[in-house]
């Protein structure tokens, strides 16, 4: 059965500007630093995979203790952000996770944010009911974070995926290095940040999934399949039977 997998910031929702950006912020305040994260400083720190790892860019002298209580009040701070409803889910996620589930697809998230985080945001935007029957992967759960391929090499092991039947969807130039990395097609839906990324080994590039009545762009369609207004499962099997193809 194929396999549909999404990483969470910038996927899931528009996390990044609207909610962990803020929430960073906040926390630098809380733990009385002078540090504080612009629009252009953060489009720099989003191409470190996990959060403790940005903030040691920022912290190089700060010890392993200070970090962990650092990320573990920021992320308390950004689920107050998704509990209050300030990250929509982006176009196309809510339906895309209820037509796979419906048609039998394992469904998973892999991220290297913190799992309470990730499983918050997957919440408000596929609804509890769809959450429940989606596998999370999460937080410091392999040695390398992206864009490493650690992540989705365990997603495959654990959950015994075919690489050659699995999609992921993606928003950044980390993101894909790490899922081609693992050998896995690979959709880009563009987010705040990720606009002037480089997603060479992508197989599609969108602005969104899309919704009806709310179509998505094509930006870049190396593997030929440009869905019309929105990304389906039609979309998804023309992908891996293209991806199948080629291998050949």
């Amino acid at each position: 059965m194929p396999a549909l997998v999404f990483d969470c910031d910038g996927v899931l929702a528009d996390t990044e500007k609207y909610g962990h950006l803020p929430a960073f912020n906040e926390t630098f305040a809380e733990f009385g630093l002078p540090v504080r994260w612009d629009d252009a400083t953060y489009a720099e720190k989003v191409k470190i995979g996990g959060g403790k790892e940005r903030m040691a860019s920022e912290l190089p002298d700060a010890d392993a203790d200070l970090l962990k209580r650092m990320h573990l009040a920021k992320t308390e701070r950004f689920r107050a952000l998704v509990a209050e409803g300030r990250l929509p889910g982006r176009p196309g996620i809510h339906r895309l996770i209820t037509e796979t589930l419906a048609a039998g697809w394992t469904v998973a998230v892999a991220s290297t944010s913190a799992e309470p985080s990730v499983r918050a945001v997957l919440e408000h935007a596929a609804g509890p009911d769809a959450a429940a029957r989606v596998h999370v992967f999460a937080g410091d759960i392999v040695p390398r974070k992206k864009p490493a391929p650690d992540i989705y090499l365990k997603v495959l092991e654990d959950l015994h995926l075919d690489p050659s039947a699995c999609v992921v969807v993606e928003d950044s130039g980390i993101g894909v290095r790490a899922a081609t990395g693992a050998g896995l097609t690979t959709v880009v839906t563009v987010s705040a940040y990720t606009g002037g990324d480089d997603f060479t080994g992508a197989a599609l590039v969108l602005s969104d999934l899309g919704d009806p009545g709310a179509p998505a762009t094509v930006v870049a369609a190396p593997a030929g399949v440009r869905p019309e207004g929105m990304v389906t499962i039609d979309t998804l099997s023309q992908l891996l039977a293209t991806n199948q193809e080629e291998a050949r």
